[in-house]
């Protein structure tokens, strides 16, 4: 008789982790407390369009291939290389920057501002190159059983990148360019990890390496949640069976083992393992009390950043504007300095579009473009009420349109509105935060809640707030190692 695994929650973590179960012989059932599967890897119908709700692209597209490879099988979407990557503009600026992986059409973009550009960026790329290349296997793609396991691990990685570790991003950037333009559209790439580049430690400038020089950015021919549309059917294929609409409540147990979850209505859900595909550190303490992560000490840890996401259908075709863009202002280092943790809605926000009806023409009915913005904001420790939601929307409403000039408010056909109220309830996220646990060094490795219980030998955790951490790419690697700890144990 074939063992069984149940998966609670299915965001992609979990929805890559029952793949990989039930190629190893694994009899998988999901249960989702949302009516569509996903998680944060969703979809907004509304009004004749459709909406990415949340990843827009990614990089590191070669671990959705070695998902697929290791179920011999081939990718059931299809991925789209970003060119440009994205564009960026800044206020004050005559034109956008548009950001390609060519070198030489980068530095052409950056000539005026910094003229060695393209000796130096090359200087930094080898550096953060080295810093993926040596950590990769030791930190990020493999399991620990022990914090003592973790610190041996850390002291093989090359002592040359010690300094990276204390210093901080922007201050890494600060050694390599001269033009404050340069250094603010480099380190975006920190608002990925929910934090700012003045308190994200340099290490992570190995994510500009990611974009820049080893993959680039990618997307999915038709929207994201063809992502999610693909493994579903392949689910389906394989008997993997996903029940909607159920929310657990409870748990019961003996000893060192689960005996089953309990959801809404008093069922109870049974298996030989299971697999917690949410927030690994709020799961345990508001399911399994676990006093370690108690609300009080959850809001001492360091979260990510909030989204504040708008979903407009706008009438018209909107020139000048690209799949992927940056809108900032003209003063970056006080807004990233004050932004997480103020209360205090700013003026003049800073925030990501994008617009897949420009590569995606079906996301949209014809003559018309779908326009998802995300503004990163304080998270509900900070600021708990969103009666301002409206006024904030609006303003980013009207400042996109000034600076596309284009009448974006008076062609609206259809609009959305998430706070981190939304996110939250939705999604299950800890106080609203968008990635879950934050990424600083006190917070990676062994130091991340472990995505195998302390407790319990049959429970198992995959998704943003367990090891390796956020991001899609790192979600499937991280399915990767919770099976690999399954099929070891059980």
């Amino acid at each position: 008789m074939n063992k069984t695994a149940l998966i609670i929650g299915s965001g992609l973590g979990g929805l890559a982790t029952a793949l990989r179960l039930e190629k190893n012989g694994y009899s998988v059932r999901i249960i989702e407390k949302e009516k569509t599967a996903g998680g944060r890897l969703n979809i907004l119908e509304k009004d004749g369009f459709t909406f990415d709700i949340g990843p827009s692209f990614f990089s590191m597209s070669y671990e959705f291939k070695e998902l697929f490879d290791y179920l011999e099988i081939d990718i059931p979407f299809e991925l789209n290389e970003l060119n440009p990557l994205y564009t960026v503009f800044i206020e004050g600026n005559e034109k956008p920057y548009k950001i390609y992986k060519d070198l030489d059409k980068l530095a052409a973009e950056f000539k005026h501002i910094e003229p060695n550009f393209k000796k130096e960026v090359k200087k930094y790329l080898l550096g953060a190159k080295n810093v993926f290349h040596d950590t990769e296997y030791k930190i990020i793609k493999r399991n620990f059983d022990s914090l003592w396991q973790y610190m041996i691990s850390m002291s093989k990685v090359p002592k040359k990148h010690l300094p990276k570790m204390f210093r901080t991003f922007w201050g890494e950037l600060e050694r390599y360019f001269e033009s404050e333009d340069v250094k603010i559209i480099f380190s975006l790439v920190a608002f990925f990890l929910g934090a700012t580049p003045f308190n994200t430690p340099a290490v992570y400038g190995l994510l500009n390496y990611t974009e820049l020089e080893h993959d680039g950015y990618w997307n999915v021919k038709g929207g994201m949640y063809n992502i999610v549309r693909g493994i579903l059917g392949l689910m389906k294929e394989r008997d993997v069976e996903i029940t909607y609409s159920t929310e657990i409540k409870n748990v019961d147990y003996k000893n060192n083992e689960i005996n089953g979850f309990i959801d809404q209505n008093g069922k109870k859900w049974e298996a030989d393992v299971y697999v917690v595909n949410a927030d690994a550190a709020a799961f345990r303490g508001k399911m399994l009390g676990r006093k370690k992560y108690s609300e009080k000490k959850l809001d001492k840890m360091d979260w990510t950043l909030s989204p504040f996401t708008i979903y407009l259908g706008v009438k018209g075709k909107i020139p000048g504007i690209e799949h992927h863009n940056y809108f900032l202002g003209d003063n970056f280092k006080e807004y990233a300095d004050t932004i997480f943790r103020t209360e205090v809605t700013p003026k003049k926000p800073y925030y990501y579009v994008n617009v897949a009806s420009k590569s995606n023409p079906n996301c949209a009915p014809e003559g018309h473009e779908n326009i998802f913005i995300l503004c990163p904001v304080p998270d509900l420790r900070v600021k708990p009420d969103w009666s301002d939601a409206q006024t904030l929307a609006d303003e980013i409403i009207e400042d996109l349109g000034s600076r596309v000039d284009y009448d974006i408010k008076n062609n609206i056909v259809s609009k959305t509105v998430y706070t981190p109220t939304e996110w939250q309830d939705k999604f299950n996220l800890y106080r609203g935060s968008g990635l879950g646990l934050a990424h600083g060094l006190k917070q990676i490795g062994a130091l991340r809640p472990a995505n195998k219980d302390e407790v319990f030998d049959n429970v198992y955790y995959v998704g943003a707030s367990t090891h390796p951490g956020t991001g899609l790419p790192i979600v499937v690697i991280g399915s990767r190692l919770v099976t690999e700890r399954i099929l070891n144990e059980h």
